[in-house]
């Protein structure tokens, strides 16, 4: 139960770095922030915020620059050691050692933490079976799927009962699944053990469980409140419509966004939900279209994207500049609305006859193991094609059969019109490549790591002097070209490889989770660039563990145990669902249930 005792006490917290021969980076700015006991309390941010730094500082592995900072009542300057006694942090990346069973790491982090021999077989009981993990004792770490990786970290964070447990990011990179069975976790904890819980997130859903909410951009603090508090500023801005019949329901949330009246736009359940300050949602891109818009609920997310705008338009302000939903007046911001509306002209989502990735009975096994079982399914030119799946389920073992980086077990796979198992080579001239990890050289500038990846293209120097400059400008990175690539914002890190895996225009863009860790003003850039590859004809493989993406795709498959459970659009597996209104997390979650409850049944 919660009250009115603080444990997290922070007031004017500073934290600035000196980076060797770099200007001075300050990563906190004078940050208030309070939690309370007992309590789910949500910090969220986008890539480069502050959220880890903040973290890092309550558990007291680094020192404040400025301000005070007290934790379950020490002062975390001078007694570091007696706040690590009494709280637990699982960081981003947990350390979980692979080469031991699930019993042997919670038996390690025990020791580590001085837990009576005594008092473990109780608390590993109940945290086990907390996790759904007591049937998996001895089953190595590193064989668990991602979501049950990320159970057994939580489990192994708290086998001492702590005053209060920090949580950075714990379930990116986890599927829906498995993200509601952790946070089901965390509220029974909440409840049985009066735990105070401060965790970093990436989702806004998550977020909406917790009792308060802390917003972090940049380093300051944009605002706090109860999720219904935030979201009541978006209440009244909040409309949703739906495409002209023949356009695809990304093409119109691109359009959208480029409209100087719209502060965001995302697809949901087949429409687009969009904010602005136009009366009735009258914008005009949708009048010229003959399209109306309806009132909808402002969610937190719609909140969280309105606060990022304004400080994004408020800095700029800060600066002499004028913005245009963040974007620099003078950077090619005019005629928007003119552009758009050329966007929405009906065009064939993936219908077309040429036919780029053919699949038929395709089968990875891995000794006894079936990681892939006899899946078929087709990929059309120009469609954006979503591979999804819960952890484990054989979704990045497709992905990377289809990539030519796998060979398949047996069945037929072609890529670009190549026969994979006999010309593997061939088909990789066909492909670009982004991986989930930033994979390109830290050390090298943007121009740099352009230059060394064409020559691995083999492109004429000429041709490749002329592909650089367009791609840089393509992706905006043309005044960040001598940048070394380790100093790059996430987001432009994920322009670099973008604009990397295009340099010799492949027919096949393969993306392997690009939107993780990257901010969500960021995400929405990156589908606007997917939208105008697919329209000149790119095809699209994606993989995400952001749901809501998958409303951005033209069809979709997902992948349970590895077998194919459903292939289609996303209106057409709404209505095979009877769930016309729910989103994709929902459909997601419905879907692997249903499939898991029918085999449990066999």
């Amino acid at each position: 139960m919660a009250t009115d005792e603080a444990v997290i006490e922070v007031h004017g917290l500073t934290k600035a770095f000196y980076p060797k021969g770099l200007c001075k980076v300050v990563a906190l700015d004078h940050v208030d922030l309070r939690v309370a006991r007992g309590e789910l309390t949500a910090l969220v941010g986008p890539d480069g915020a502050g959220k880890t730094t903040l973290m890092r500082l309550v558990t007291g592995l680094m020192a404040p620059t400025a301000g005070t900072l007290t934790v379950v009542g020490y002062d975390v300057r001078q007694q570091a050691q007696a706040v690590q006694d009494r709280l637990s942090y699982m960081p981003q990346k947990f350390g979980l050692y692979e080469d031991l069973t699930v019993q042997e790491n919670m038996n390690l982090y025990a020791d580590l933490h001085g837990v009576p021999r005594a008092e473990r077989t109780g608390r590993f009981n109940h945290l086990l079976s907390m996790m759904g993990l007591e049937r998996f004792t001895g089953r190595l770490a590193g064989k668990l799927s991602g979501g049950m990786k990320q159970k057994l970290g939580l489990a192994c964070t708290l086998v001492r009962s702590p005053d209060l447990l920090l949580l950075d990011e714990p379930t990116v990179g986890v599927d829906p699944l498995s993200r509601r069975e952790l946070w089901t976790v965390l509220q029974q904890l909440v409840g049985e053990e009066h735990l105070s819980v401060f965790v970093s997130t990436a989702y806004m859903d998550e977020a909406a469980r917790c009792q308060q909410v802390y917003v972090l951009n940049q380093g300051r603090m944009l605002a706090h409140d109860t999720p219904a508090g935030l979201t009541r500023r978006a209440q009244g801005l909040c409309y949703r419509v739906a495409p002209p019949k023949g356009v695809a329901t990304r093409v119109l949330q691109s359009a959208l966004l480029d409209d100087p009246a719209v502060q965001d736009a995302v697809p949901v359940g087949g429409q687009v939900h969009f904010i602005t300050s136009v009366p009735d949602g009258r914008v005009g891109l949708l009048t010229r279209h003959g399209l109306t818009a309806q009132p909808a609920e402002a969610r937190l997310e719609d909140a969280f994207m309105l606060l990022l705008h304004a400080d994004q338009n408020g800095a700029a302000n800060g600066r002499g500049e004028t913005t245009l939903r963040g974007k620099a007046v003078g950077e090619d911001a005019s005629n928007t609305s003119a552009a758009a509306a050329e966007q929405l002209a009906p065009v064939p989502a993936g219908e077309g006859d040429q036919v780029d990735i053919e699949v038929r009975d395709l089968v990875k096994k891995f000794g006894d193991f079936t990681a892939v079982a006899h899946t078929s399914f087709q990929v059309h030119r120009g469609e954006v094609f979503g591979l999804l799946g819960p952890n484990g389920a054989g979704k990045t073992t497709t992905f990377r059969m289809l990539c030519g980086l796998l060979p398949a077990t047996s069945g037929q796979l072609s890529v670009a019109g190549v026969d994979l198992r006999k010309a593997r080579t061939q088909a990789r001239a066909h492909i670009g490549y982004v991986a989930q990890k930033f994979s390109l050289y830290e050390k090298l500038t943007v121009y740099e790591n352009l230059c060394f990846f064409g020559g691995i293209y083999g492109l004429p120097r000429q041709q490749l002097a002329a592909r650089i400059e367009a791609v840089m400008q393509e992706f905006q990175l043309t005044s960040r070209r001598d940048q070394p690539a380790i100093s790059l914002p996430g987001g432009y890190k994920q322009r670099l490889a973008m604009a990397a895996a295009l340099l010799h225009k492949p027919r096949i863009l393969f993306l392997d989770e690009p939107t993780s860790g990257i901010d969500p003003l960021a995400r929405r850039t990156f589908w606007q660039q997917i939208t105008r590859l697919a329209a000149q004809g790119t095809t699209i493989i994606i993989t995400t563990h952001f749901m809501d993406e998958a409303e951005y795709c033209d069809r979709m498959m997902i992948q349970d145990h590895g077998e194919l459970l459903v292939l289609g659009r996303p209106s057409d597996i709404r209505r095979r669902m009877h769930l016309p209104d729910a989103d994709m997390n929902e459909i997601f979650i419905a879907i692997v249930e249903q499939s898991r409850e029918e085999g449990a049944k066999t």
